[in-house]
């Protein structure tokens, strides 16, 4: 697991390939990121499912409550199929750009 912290975002990148460990270790560390918007980086590990993606639902809403974005990056994976209340893109750009328009929603009020 790597994590890059780029002002009020936080990067973590899955290194070791097993889904389940990595969530694991994010939600056991999840109070020293929940001020931070997080940017789960998945694209290293090619072998995920849309059941690895649906095991993040919970972190997601935990997450979410706390008024921060929560966004995952994962390249090779059909987008129609992962859950709505899920943010799954295929770069860290558009990432980042999810989470700078969510920044301005929640500025505004929205």
């Amino acid at each position: 697991m790597k994590v890059t912290q780029k002002g009020k975002t936080t990067i973590i990148k899955d290194t070791q390939g097993n889904i389940s460990i990595f969530l694991e270790k994010i939600t056991h560390e999840h109070s020293s990121y929940k001020s931070q918007n997080l940017i789960i980086d998945l694209t290293h590990n090619k072998e995920i499912t849309i059941k690895d993606i649906k095991s993040f639902l919970e972190l997601s809403k935990i997450h979410k409550k706390e008024k921060k974005s929560f966004v995952i990056v994962l390249e090779n994976i059909d987008f129609n199929d992962v859950p709505v209340k899920l943010i799954v893109v295929p770069s860290l750009q558009e990432a980042n750009d999810i989470i700078e328009m969510e920044e301005i929603e929640r500025d505004l009020g929205f």
